[in-house]
C-alpha cells in the first residue's frame, strides 16, 4: 500500500460502518418490539452523523488511529462507540425480555458484518491477477479492518457493565433480587468501563481488559469468523 491516507480512509470507513449499523441496529430491533422512540427523534438512520459521540466516535478513534500511524505505519485495530439510540423500555411489548433483544442487536449485528466481510474475501480472492497489486492488498486491508472492528466492537459491547449491551442483557436475564443492584450502576457505567481501559491496566500488566477482548479478535474470534465464511477449516 501507498502512503498512510488510504490506510487511514479504509479504517475510518471500517469503523464509521461498525459503529453506525451497530446503533441503527438496536433502532430497528426497538421498533419491531414495539418502541418507536428512536424513530420518533430521527436516530432510525443509516446516517452516521445522527449517531456521532464526541468522545467514542471522534477523540477516542482519533488518538487511536493516529498513534498507530505514527507508531507502526497501519491501523491494526479500531475501538470506539456511538450516542446511544434511545429505547423507553416501558413500550416494549415485554419490558424486560425485550431489552434484552434489543441489547443483543448491536453485537448480534456486528458478528453479522464481520461474517459479510470476511465472505467479501472469495471475490477478492477471484480479482487476483486482474486488478493492481496495491488495489487488491486495499480491498485486502478493509476486509481485514472490518472484521476487526466489528468483532472488537460486538466483545467490548458484551462486558457485564450496564449500560453497555452485556450489562442490559444481563440485568434483564439475572434473578430480580441480582439484576436491581446491577441496573443501578447505569449511570456510573462509563466511568467504570474508562477506569478499567485506562486505570486498571496501569495498575497490573495482567489486569488489561481491552487486551483480552482484542487477543480474542486477533486469534480465535478471526478464524472463527473465516471459518464461517468458508475460508479454509
Amino acid at each position: 500500500m501507498t502512503g498512510w491516507l488510504p490506510e487511514l480512509a479504509i479504517a475510518i470507513l471500517a469503523t464509521v460502518l461498525a459503529i453506525t449499523l451497530h446503533e441503527a441496529a438496536h433502532g430497528y430491533a426497538a421498533l419491531a418490539l414495539g418502541d418507536d422512540t428512536a424513530q420518533r427523534e430521527g436516530r432510525l438512520s443509516l446516517n452516521p452523523l445522527r449517531h456521532v459521540d464526541k468522545v467514542g466516535t471522534l477523540i477516542l478513534p482519533g488518538i487511536l488511529l493516529a498513534v498507530q500511524l505514527l507508531t507502526i505505519g497501519r491501523v491494526e485495530a479500531m475501538f470506539g462507540w456511538a450516542k446511544p439510540v434511545p429505547v423507553n423500555i416501558w413500550k416494549l411489548r415485554n419490558p424486560r425480555y425485550g431489552m434484552v433483544l434489543v441489547a443483543a442487536a448491536g453485537p448480534a449485528m456486528n458478528v453479522f458484518l464481520a461474517w459479510c466481510a470476511a465472505m467479501l474475501g472469495h471475490p477478492v480472492e477471484q480479482l487476483n491477477g486482474v486488478l493492481p497489486p496495491e488495489a487488491l492488498e486495499l480491498m485486502v486491508r478493509f476486509i481485514v479492518l472490518s472484521i476487526m472492528a466489528n468483532l472488537l466492537l460486538a466483545l467490548f459491547n458484551l462486558m457485564p457493565i450496564p449500560p453497555l449491551d452485556g450489562g442490559r442483557i444481563l440485568v434483564g436475564l439475572l434473578p430480580r433480587p441480582l439484576a436491581e443492584p446491577l441496573a443501578r450502576l447505569e449511570p456510573a457505567g462509563l466511568l467504570i468501563v474508562m477506569l478499567l481501559i485506562f486505570v486498571l491496566p496501569r495498575l497490573s500488566d495482567g489486569l488489561d481488559p481491552i487486551g483480552w477482548i482484542a487477543g480474542i479478535v486477533t486469534g480465535p474470534g478471526f478464524r472463527a469468523i473465516l471459518w464461517l465464511a468458508g475460508h479454509g477449516p
